[in-house]
């Protein structure tokens, strides 16, 4: 089954849950111009949340949906919440959503939990997903072990449901290669970033045009929670401390409020300026609906002359 087809989206494309970044009127934006926009609930509770669900639908008529952080502090809240403004499509991260499976389903909505191994996807499976989103550690932000290209079949093998590619995707060549292994759509985030419509800091952009193929680095896997971000003073100090063995509490002293910094202020000194490896892919600030297009109109051509490819 084509993404197409369980989203009702002009093209096979959603759009990651960005903490801070994808609020309801750049998911309206995403949506208008064909892909599946999500509006990100971290760092929001559940009443905040729903004032940008409220604008997204207030600007688009288009499908849209919300990724839910399983670690959010009123994540019970926000369940129920999703429940009773009828969001129709929900990604989660972060966790198991299991014990709120039943009554998003029963409102309607269709849930696509993302995955960072096979024994994850199997579990999200079971626990009722309509789909899976298998995102590789290319990927900007929170992130797992795996590659995109050596998840995505794996997990494509395995179970029974459509999956959705994550991780390392910024053009048609990469969705192509993404469909080949598997994947009934893809969902991106990095590339989304140096859209006109994308509501974070010129400077963000502007460091993300400037990145190069080696340009981030992940933090935090001593503590368990890595993170994929660009390189800069906050993030050397980071690992540095990291490689001498700091505890959590001075760790997260380090990073407490990285994300607005970067996002709001412009901060890419000491600002946690979260992006995919495709960051050295990036080379202007076009607006969203070029990017959508494309990245699909690519695909199509690349896949429609793959039997030209010589082996």
């Amino acid at each position: 089954m084509n993404l197409v087809d369980l989203t009702g989206t002009k093209y096979p494309i959603i759009q990651g849950g960005m903490a801070n970044i994808a609020t309801g009127e750049f998911a309206a934006a995403v949506s208008n111009a064909g892909g599946l926009g999500l509006v990100a609930s971290g760092g929001m509770n559940a009443e905040q949340l729903r004032e940008q669900i409220r604008i997204c639908k207030s600007k688009t008529d288009k499908p849209f949906g919300v990724n839910l952080m399983l670690m959010n502090p009123d994540v019970d809240n926000i369940a129920n919440m999703l429940i009773e403004e009828k969001v129709q499509f929900i990604t989660t991260g972060a966790g198991n959503p299991g014990k709120y499976m039943k009554g998003w389903k029963e409102m309607g909505a269709k849930v696509f939990p993302v995955v960072a191994s096979v024994a994850l996807a199997k579990v999200m499976v079971r626990s009722g997903a309509d789909a899976v989103i298998a995102e590789g550690g290319e990927s900007g932000g929170h992130v797992g072990d795996m590659t995109t290209m050596t998840l995505l079949p794996q997990v494509a093998a395995t179970v029974d449901v459509p999956v959705i590619a994550a991780g390392g995707i910024a053009s048609g060549k990469q969705m192509a290669a993404a469909m080949m292994l598997g994947a009934c759509g893809v969902q991106i985030g990095t590339c989304l970033l140096v859209s006109e419509e994308c509501p974070i800091h010129d400077n963000y952009k502007q460091t993300l045009i400037k990145s190069k193929d080696n340009s981030t680095t992940v933090t935090g896997r001593s503590q368990g929670a890595p993170v994929r971000i660009i390189k800069n003073e906050m993030a050397r100090e980071y690992l540095k401390l990291e490689a001498e063995g700091a505890d959590r509490e001075k760790l997260e002293q380090i990073t407490l409020g990285g994300l607005r910094r970067a996002v709001l202020e412009g901060d890419m000194i000491r600002g946690s300026v979260m992006a995919g490896q495709v960051c050295g892919q990036l080379s202007e600030i076009r607006p969203v609906a070029d990017i959508l297009d494309d990245m699909y109109v690519g695909a199509k051509d690349c896949l429609a002359n793959a039997s030209a490819i010589a082996i």
